[in-house]
């Protein structure tokens, strides 16, 4: 059986499943489930990030543009490259 027919099987039983057969099934997988995060409610993360900004506009800290990560990691596949070569 594909995937699609299995998940097309589930979403109709639990379409039509009692409450109590709803609760067991969802308390199977609530803890595979991914957890509801409000990052900008977290103070630490909120500090943390705060202070990461204060260090890039006082140029403590330098950062870099998309191109020269790119530009980075062909450099270091080239390295790489040559020296499996």
């Amino acid at each position: 059986m594909t995937t699609a027919a299995i998940r097309e099987k589930l979403y109709d039983y639990i379409k039509e499943a009692d409450d109590k057969k709803i609760e067991a099934i969802y308390s199977l997988f609530e803890d595979q489930m991914a957890p509801s995060v409000n990052w900008w409610e977290d103070e630490e993360v909120v500090a943390e990030l705060d202070e990461r900004v204060r260090r890039w506009k006082a140029g403590i800290d330098r950062t870099y543009t998309w191109d020269e990560v790119e530009q980075s990691i062909n450099e270091l596949k080239q390295k790489r490259a040559s020296k499996n070569g």
